[in-house]
């Protein structure tokens, strides 16, 4: 009887073999992966390609082995977070390039003030991730130059995951309070930087927010890990905890 509910059992999903082979040539933080990481890699992507959408906009066509390659990349930060890291979100869009979003702000006084903003990309906190094809393409091209757009916003779905976006993903009690106490003080500091007009480390960006300082962080964990280790040495431990060893690092 045990053989053949195993028979019955849906296989889990699986990337076909071919187009892994491309998606681990194209992509050069999987190529840097070892193989045991690689095959993980490649069971979270099935699981992202079985659950999530993934929705070209404006005219744009993505191929089997291109939906692959951004299901990859969105799963590479979940490396040592699991599967539990898709939860919340259903739907993965993607712009041919930069796309633009209308914003509007209250402000103390009751004025309403709108205005548009272009971004290569998004995640809304219950809603989609959005992506731009040029940027992630871009990335691919410099994949050392410390950007990595969608590893940026799925650190924004991993810091939302608890319910609050502050920079804080779910973790262990002890560790979250350590994860704070360092984020901050790391965050405190660029952000005197950014003031007083000196040059920061890592993008100023990361001086917007808590949860922008964890995301730009998380791209350097990826693209540039030596440069954020030698700035935030703190920050940079904290990630190779929760990420795992990044496949560029040369000292950590």
């Amino acid at each position: 009887m045990r053989k053949l509910l195993q028979r019955l059992r849906p296989k889990p999903p699986n990337v076909d073999a071919a187009i892994w082979r491309h998606v681990r040539k194209a992509v050069p933080w999987v190529a840097a992966l070892d193989d045991d990481r690689a095959e993980r890699l490649r069971a979270l992507s099935a699981q992202f390609l079985h659950r999530k959408a993934i929705t070209p906009l404006a005219g744009l066509e993505l191929d089997a082995t291109q939906r692959a390659l951004l299901a990859a990349l969105c799963c590479l930060p979940l490396l040592e977070f699991g599967a539990e890291g898709l939860r919340g979100w259903s739907q993965l869009l993607v712009y041919p390039e930069a796309f633009r979003v209308n914003r509007s702000h209250i402000d103390a006084a009751g004025v309403m003030h709108e205005w548009d903003d272009e971004l290569i990309g998004e995640a809304w906190e219950a809603g989609p991730v959005i992506l731009s094809w040029a940027d992630v393409q871009a990335d691919l091209a410099e994949p050392d130059a410390g950007f990595c757009v969608a590893a940026h916003e799925i650190a924004h779905k991993l810091d939302a995951l608890d319910g609050a976006l502050d920079g804080t993903p779910p973790l262990p009690r002890e560790w979250q309070k350590r994860w704070a106490r360092d984020f901050q003080a790391a965050y405190d500091a660029l952000c005197l930087q950014v003031e007083s007009g000196r040059q920061t480390a890592i993008d100023e960006y990361a001086a917007e927010a808590p949860e922008e300082f964890f995301a730009v962080a998380s791209e350097y964990h990826f693209s540039a890990p030596d440069v954020l280790r030698e700035a935030m040495p703190e920050v940079a431990e904290h990630l190779v905890e929760f990420y795992g060893p990044s496949p560029f690092a040369i000292s950590s």
